[in-house]
């Protein structure tokens, strides 16, 4: 029996890097799993990652359900839950795994980065689990919420994206206090840097100062975000059933001092 067995995961970014291997992870202990990127193509692949994880590993019982659509619109929070309801008669898990980040000095950030980064990283979880905590409520189920280390520390030229998600902890938190009386769990995971698109295809500011960017890379390398995954597969998990408003740093020491 998986951990997973008879249980629905949404989760949202799951195109490419932690989306997809959280969508990967929780299929491979029997998940149904509806995915929700901006790209189609993107879940094309997952979707197969899925369908190959669940052969291997549960006898390909597991599926991946695509939904394409803009996690900072909230009709798309609406619409992705629904499909997931319809697709499967409930939802046990939402995972808010998208997000991105633009770095800059701050006279070079712009209104649109700005607000790009907050509608991605913030305001998209803010609404995927305005959308799913109703149904979460029924089935006794839970959110894991994305932050990152950047919501527990300061980090030179991101200040959007620090602000972001410093703000999915708060969301986590405050939603956290408001159904405490409820049967449902609500958490936070705040990984470093990832071997993922995001942190591959970051573009450096203008004129960096290493020496202050060297506070927040750590000593250990990257993590793999299946290594990441992991952690949150456990938190969506019945193993942490006593585990509630709680932020799980995955970020190899980097916050540890």
């Amino acid at each position: 029996m998986g951990r997973y067995d008879g249980k629905v995961v949404l989760v949202t970014g799951a195109a490419s890097g932690l989306g997809r291997a959280v969508a990967v992870r929780v299929a491979s202990e029997g998940a149904m799993v509806l995915g929700v990127d901006v790209s189609a193509a993107g879940l094309a692949e997952t979707a197969d990652l899925v369908a190959k994880a669940s052969v291997e590993t549960s006898g390909g019982t597991a599926e991946m359900r695509q939904h394409t659509g803009d996690v900072s619109l909230p009709a798309t929070g609406r619409d992705a839950v629904a499909a997931a309801v319809s697709a499967f008669g409930k939802l046990d898990v939402l995972v808010n795994c998208a997000g991105l980040i633009r770095s800059a000095r701050l006279d070079d950030v712009t209104e649109a980065d700005w607000d790009l980064q907050l509608n991605v990283n913030l305001k998209g979880t803010f609404f995927m689990c305005q959308a799913a905590i109703p149904h979460l409520l029924a089935s006794h189920g839970n959110v894991v919420n994305v932050a990152s280390n950047a919501g527990l520390m300061g980090v030179s030229y991101a200040a959007a994206y620090n602000a972001s998600k410093f703000g999915v902890i708060g969301i986590t938190k405050s939603l956290a206090m408001e159904f405490i009386r409820e049967p449902i769990r609500i958490n936070a995971v705040a990984p470093a840097g990832m071997v993922t698109p995001l942190t591959t295809g970051y573009v450096m500011p203008r004129d960096p100062d290493f020496e202050l960017m060297a506070r927040y890379t750590g000593f250990r390398a990257m993590a793999q975000p299946e290594e990441v995954a992991a952690v949150i597969a456990m938190l969506g998990s019945d193993d942490a059933a006593n585990v509630h408003g709680a932020v799980w740093a995955a970020d190899g020491g980097v916050t540890a001092g």
